[in-house]
């Protein structure tokens, strides 16, 4: 069993719906008072309604993370619930698909803001304090794209890939005093933003992995949990697969 939270402030972006929700959930489960963020009020309000429903402690803030001010105010704002963030969940991303030639200079910006430069921003204003007060747990959401060449996924997998860079630089970097940065890679999973790319879309990438199925939220949820929990004490700079096998084939 994963080690209780309790005591500590957890911010997970992009956290009200799929994935992040999951993930808010499952801390808030080991008594993290979680911190949700994402663009719309009433789908994080849901949340927050469900998690102190269910006995936990959360709060909503709305946050556009295309642009590093958008980031940096989540900071600040997310620290003044608690006066502290002890776990940062960097899950917030977009994931658009297509050619390289068809991509415009405004969509290229927008998936780096989000996807890298947004993440970058809540690090540094963040982790600086858990490395003051002797601790803390950074889990980045990654993807199998990052290190699988894929067709039009070329875009959305560079920047997954700095970000697994990154989860490796800022562990040597924060890591001796105290904070431990690592990440998740999910690999297909059921949720209302894969749906939406279409009907049997999500399952074609799961065709032929040694799972034999997509995957759901709370699989990633679990991982993420762990790796926030003492019980990840020992682990440091690590990309943890949860992928049902996508990048062994």
């Amino acid at each position: 069993m994963t080690s209780r939270l309790t005591g500590s402030t957890a911010l997970v972006t992009g956290s009200t719906s799929g994935i992040g929700r999951a993930i808010a959930e499952a801390l808030a489960q080991l008594d993290a008072h979680v911190i949700v963020s994402g663009r719309d009020p009433a789908r994080g309000e849901d949340v927050v309604a469900g998690i102190r429903a269910a006995g936990g402690k959360a709060d909503f803030i709305s946050a556009d993370l295309s642009d590093s001010a958008g980031a940096h105010a989540l900071a600040e704002q997310a620290t003044a619930v608690t006066g502290r963030i002890d776990i940062l969940v960097n899950n917030a991303g977009i994931y658009t698909f297509g050619p390289t030639t068809e991509f415009t200079d405004a969509a290229f910006d927008r998936m780096y803001n989000v996807n890298v430069k947004a993440p970058y921003v809540l690090v540094g204003d963040l982790a600086p304090g858990m490395a003051e007060r002797g601790g803390g747990a950074i889990i980045n959401i990654t993807t199998g794209a990052a290190v699988k060449g894929l067709p039009s996924a070329g875009l959305y997998g560079s920047s997954k890939a700095a970000i697994d860079l990154l989860t490796k630089a800022w562990a040597a970097e924060f890591g001796p005093r105290g904070v431990r940065v690592n990440a998740v890679s999910p690999g297909p999973i059921h949720t209302a933003g894969t749906e939406a790319m279409g009907e049997g879309a999500i399952e074609s990438f799961a065709e032929g992995l040694p799972a034999g199925r997509v995957g759901q939220p709370h699989e990633i949820a679990t991982a993420v949990a762990y790796l926030a929990s003492d019980d990840a004490s020992f682990v440091h700079g690590a990309i943890f697969s949860v992928d049902g096998g996508f990048t062994v084939i």
